[in-house]
């Protein structure tokens, strides 16, 4: 009698942490989409950091292809060529997916799967195409990156994705943090609020009213940001003396396809199972 109380007692306590653990998720997605942003503490557990960096640290070091290089990109702050001082600058290790096992595990997690089941209201599936690297911010020649909107290039039935961005360290204003806009995702801006890059002017008035605006949370290593594709996002440079590591991958429900002949549609996605 007594193992089956404690039994039943043990099961009360489970189903009280599921529920709270999908209350927490549904306030957080609810977050998303009124601020087109969400900061999501202590997403993944020491253990799993720990192989992260450590996997992080080793591709970087063997440098194996698919790489993106910062004097490519011809960022502001960036190398004017890979000749040049620190013209060998990684930016991404690109198809973090394909890359190492455990960036994978990461990209697929349960807890990821059920979080974006529960913002499409259907199965999700991760981009091979979009993000899915790792992300490494470098001191010194690492570059700024200019406001943009993600969707930009990409090319889907609706403009309804997530991204995920995992700080492998901490991030904040002096090692090149995020800045997000609050709201931005729900604004309508022409064309010509843009340059011929799709990046969000800032030469103009309007913009910089909006700009302002502009938030840059402060993460622990651990932590994670969801926003939307349409929410205006930036970054700056890294003013530390060490190299700043971020997860990032995209994802979509099922029936928001890409567009047959795009890029965004030149690789399978990945079911979240």
């Amino acid at each position: 009698m007594r193992s089956k109380t404690w039994y039943r007692r043990s099961f009360s306590a489970e189903e009280a942490t599921i529920t709270a653990a999908q209350s927490s998720t549904q306030e957080q997605i609810e977050q998303l989409r009124d601020k087109g942003y969400v900061v999501v503490p202590r997403f993944i557990p020491a253990d799993g950091l720990a192989q992260l960096n450590e996997a992080a640290r080793a591709q970087l070091t063997a440098r194996a292809e698919p790489l993106e290089f910062e004097a490519d990109l011809q960022y502001p702050g960036a190398p004017a060529s890979r000749a040049a001082a620190g013209g060998e600058t990684v930016r991404r290790l690109l198809d973090a997916y394909a890359r190492d096992p455990v960036f994978a595990r990461w990209g697929t997690a349960p807890t990821l799967r059920r979080w974006m089941e529960g913002y499409f209201g259907e199965a999700a599936l991760m981009s091979r195409v979009h993000h899915n690297c790792m992300m490494t911010k470098h001191p010194r020649y690492g570059s700024l990156t200019g406001w943009h909107r993600d969707i930009r290039y990409w090319s889907f039935e609706r403009e309804d994705l997530v991204s995920v961005w995992l700080a492998l360290g901490k991030e904040e204003i002096d090692n090149g943090a995020l800045w997000l806009v609050p709201g931005s995702h729900r604004m309508a801006f022409a064309a010509d609020r843009f340059d011929e890059a799709k990046f969000f002017r800032d030469d103009r008035a309007d913009n910089t009213e909006i700009i302002r605006t502009a938030e840059s949370p402060r993460l622990a290593p651990g932590d994670a940001v969801f926003f939307h594709c349409t929410t205006l996002h930036s970054a700056g440079k890294n003013l530390s003396d060490a190299v700043k590591f971020s997860l990032v991958y995209s994802y979509h429900g099922r029936s928001n396809a890409p567009q047959g002949g795009t890029r965004s549609a030149s690789k399978a996605a990945v079911e979240l199972r």
